[in-house]
């Protein structure tokens, strides 16, 4: 039974060409958060440790990307005959589990500040947080061009850029408090930051977890593939239906049962019903099981089974 396999690679053009690129944004970002850290501590600044965090994520985001497209590479085994392409999907999960947290986290040291504000030495936060935003936007430009390839890839670039706009909030705080002495600016800011890692986390996570349920294509009903299908002349039933996301395009599985007296006919209908699937779906591999009229399942569901 033939596969098409023609649009299984679309998303991984010259994949090694990335990982250098990679493994630069990674290493300067790890040197970057422990200076973020250090001058946090040093100048009391909660606001500039929410920025380093957010880029400690960044980070982590970087090397689960990296790992993930490595081994996303990898061709289906025995142990893995769908292959490892699902990997990245796992990684983007763990990579918003772990931002959300952070978030949470964030958010509630914010709070404690306003109860109890804290001196602030808003230079130390200034020079740190402009040198963060310098290499926030290298990192931005690195992996934007890979983003559009990569669910993973673009997670770590949103990350970037909001970690980009995180430093230039931080900037305007510490002036806040060089030149009027507002410290409570610092928590304000790290509110805002708080809050805008948790609306990414949680808006992003979503379309993660779908396809790893297996959730149907966006875009895509069953019901209007499988009247589809039904319409295909020799059909009289199509029952026990599939549909999901597969990492290079959407999968469909059916048992088709063949009208009586068309049996001669059935690998004809087959490839009509596969044909019809991609025309008109692009779905451009499917598993379809033919039965005849006698022998067809009983009382079959019509999704599922």
């Amino acid at each position: 039974m033939p596969h098409d396999h023609s649009g299984h690679h679309h998303h991984h053009i010259d994949p090694e060409a990335g990982d250098l690129r990679v493994a630069v944004a990674i290493a300067v970002n790890f040197i970057l958060t422990l200076a973020q850290i250090a001058g946090g501590i040093l100048s009391g600044s909660i606001a500039l440790i929410a920025d380093a965090l957010h880029n400690l994520s960044d980070a982590f985001s970087l090397v689960i990307a990296f790992w993930a497209r490595r081994v996303a590479r990898r061709p289906p085994d025995a142990d893995m005959t769908f292959g490892y392409a699902r990997v990245e999907d796992v990684a983007a999960l763990i990579n918003y589990t772990a931002l959300i947290l952070v978030g949470f986290w964030l958010g509630a040291e914010a709070v404690l500040r306003f109860l109890d504000p804290q001196p602030v030495q808003g230079w130390i936060v200034v020079i740190l947080a402009g040198v963060a935003l310098v290499i926030d936007a290298a990192t931005a430009v690195l992996t934007y061009r890979m983003a559009k390839d990569s669910v993973n890839i673009r997670a770590a670039f949103l990350h970037n850029l909001a970690d980009a706009l995180g430093s230039v909030a931080v900037i305007i705080a510490g002036g806040a408090i060089l030149m009027f002495g507002w410290t409570w600016i610092d928590p304000l800011v790290t509110l805002g930051i708080a809050g805008y890692i948790l609306w990414m986390g949680l808006t992003e996570i979503g379309p993660v977890i779908r396809t790893l349920m297996l959730g149907r294509p966006e875009g895509l009903r069953i019901e209007t593939v499988r009247d589809q299908v039904a319409k295909v002349n020799g059909v009289s039933d199509v029952h026990a239906t599939h549909l999901w996301q597969a990492p290079d395009g959407p999968r469909f599985d059916a048992h088709v049962t063949i009208t009586a007296g068309q049996w001669e006919n059935a690998d004809a209908i087959k490839a009509a019903v596969k044909s019809v699937l991609v025309d008109k779906f692009h779905i451009q591999t499917s598993v379809i099981e033919v039965e005849c009229a006698h022998h067809k399942c009983t009382l079959p569901p019509d999704i599922g089974g």
